[in-house]
């Protein structure tokens, strides 16, 4: 990922919750057609390597889980959106503006282990049912499903578990303009309704 200095962000806890926050990941691998990507929530556990490891699953039936070599990309994106010059209360100066997109994204690459074990691949499934619905009033649990339709449900997907050997991540926030632009920038979003990226620019420009 090209990532001017700026732009990038390289604490582990940081880039640890981006990807908390933003599950759904896009999986990248080669295959013996070529490359092939997709799109699965994907589970940290921080307590597994130097930068932690990726988990979730993947349909059997897909070609990625039975034709996958080499080294995996996985990619979280979080907020974004685009950034007119008209935010810029430098444009009323000399109009030396144009447009750009503000965004923070995580790449992370490792090995892609496929998981066949019965009992592993439902420790996965209940772990990552656990994660998302915990928060809800009335959370449901894997367990509340009749057993021999998880068994079944289990025959059609596989594990998968990438160790994650390398962490790159990028929050394009505009912290190469001037104050007054990031401060214009923020203002314009939050009036066309994106306070979340709005946010994160105004956090970014404070050197969080």
């Amino acid at each position: 990922m090209y990532t001017p200095s700026a732009f990038a962000e390289t604490r582990v806890e940081t880039l640890h919750d981006a990807i908390r926050a933003h599950g759904l990941a896009t999986l990248v691998t080669h295959t013996p057609d070529g490359m092939i990507a997709s799109h699965l929530p994907l589970m940290l556990d921080p307590t597994r390597g130097r930068f932690g490891t990726l988990i979730g699953h993947l349909a059997r039936a897909n070609p990625q889980a039975r034709h996958s070599a080499g080294e995996a990309l996985v990619i979280f994106q979080g907020p974004e959106g685009y950034i007119t010059p008209s935010y810029y209360p430098t444009k009323r100066e000399n109009a030396k503006v144009v447009p750009t997109w503000n965004y923070a994204a995580v790449h992370a690459y490792g090995p892609l282990r496929i998981v066949d074990d019965k009992t592993a691949l439902l420790d996965i499934v209940t772990r990552l049912t656990t994660a998302h619905e915990t928060p809800r009033a009335e959370p449901w649990a894997v367990s509340d499903a009749p057993e021999d339709f998880i068994d079944g449900m289990l025959r059609a997907i596989v594990g998968v578990e990438i160790p994650i050997a390398r962490l790159e991540g990028k929050w394009k926030m505009s912290q190469n303009r001037p104050a007054v632009d990031r401060a214009g920038v923020v203002s314009g979003l939050e009036a066309d309704g994106n306070a979340t990226l709005a946010a994160v620019v105004e956090d970014r420009g404070r050197g969080a």
